[in-house]
């Protein structure tokens, strides 16, 4: 290990990085609680300076991720959609598999510069927890208790204020809606298959309801949904402690920009596309999950669909066309 390696991981270091992170989104907090005074005079500014203030706070995370470990995320995407990006409002759809994946997040929207604007969709719980909680709570995030009788018209209701807000965000958004893990996974497929889904291997069952009135509350606001699906090369397994020991990490992000129009009114209708999408994610993952027996599978499967769909076209040649009455001619059409 470097020197500059040997100091990240010293805990006099975690020690000042944590005191300034708390003394300043102490301070942040409280300058918007003054900014209250202006939602009854002037509701865009009060918005425009809270968007500022909670830059000055989640910046300094996503600096720990890109400056201090030095984590390297790579942005896949089709180049005729990467102009659009940043120069819109959408709904990032992203996997919730990883210990850092929140930050990957916060580090796409940083990239596009709205990670100030940008907004999530959370556990009540979280504001109330202070800096982090608190900041979230005067960005006008949306928070859901994950009982849908109960948010069905709370989030509904926030996602509508949400329609006249200032400045440019994305709208960050776990489908999934907790943390994958293998036994949360086996119970997901449990209810996949009572379902009559398909069975995903690297994703949970997705929640269907919170994206459909997500995409209904901000349509003709929201141009597209991102489908961001998420790896970190040869199996890293990224930690937020690992972050802060200044622990370097690989991430591969795949962005694929659907326009809003694509996406079904009907809430059944929606429910049946999102899981379609999550089907779609399962492909990604197998293809950049780096195991070889995986990718070997792969090949091999789409060499037997390429041999199949060969065969299928000799067949229908006209030189290999059987006479016209003969016996074997009739058996394989019967067939």
């Amino acid at each position: 290990m470097d020197l500059v390696g040997l100091l990240k991981s010293q805990f006099l270091c975690h020690l000042v990085f944590c005191y300034v992170f708390i003394a300043s989104g102490l301070i942040i907090n409280t300058m918007q609680l003054f900014t209250l005074l202006l939602w009854p005079i002037n509701k865009q500014l009060f918005r425009k300076i809270n968007c500022r203030l909670s830059y000055c706070i989640s910046s300094q995370l996503v600096m720990l991720l890109e400056w201090w470990s030095g984590t390297e995320c790579t942005i896949f995407t089709d180049p005729r959609a990467y102009p659009k990006y940043g120069k819109e409002n959408a709904i990032v759809v992203l996997n919730h598999k990883f210990e850092i994946d929140f930050l990957c997040g916060w580090s796409l929207s940083e990239r596009f510069g709205l990670l100030g604007g940008s907004k999530v969709l959370a556990k009540k719980e979280l504001a109330y927890v202070p800096i982090i909680g608190w900041m979230w709570y005067f960005t006008e995030m949306v928070f859901c208790t994950r009982k849908w009788e109960q948010d069905r018209k709370t989030v509904a209701t926030s996602l509508q204020h949400l329609r006249d807000y200032p400045e440019k965000y994305f709208f960050l958004i776990h489908c999934e809606g907790t943390r994958f893990t293998e036994k949360k996974h086996e119970i997901s497929m449990q209810v996949a298959r009572a379902k009559g889904l398909p069975s995903l291997k690297h994703h949970l069952l997705p929640r269907t309801k919170g994206f459909a009135i997500t995409v209904r509350s901000l349509r003709n606001v929201v141009s597209a949904v991102y489908d961001c699906t998420l790896n970190f090369r040869n199996n890293e397994n990224p930690t937020l402690l690992g972050v802060l020991n200044g622990k370097k990490y690989h991430a591969d992000l795949y962005v694929r920009r659907i326009p809003l129009e694509d996406i079904p009114d009907d809430d059944a209708k929606c429910s049946a596309w999102l899981h379609k999408l999550y089907q779609e994610k399962f492909l990604v993952s197998m293809i950049r999950s780096g195991s070889s027996l995986t990718l070997a599978s792969f090949i091999l499967v789409f060499f037997v669909a390429s041999m199949g769909v060969r065969w299928m076209i000799g067949v229908t040649e006209i030189d290999k066309g059987s006479a016209y009455g003969n016996s074997d001619s009739k058996q394989k059409q019967n067939d």
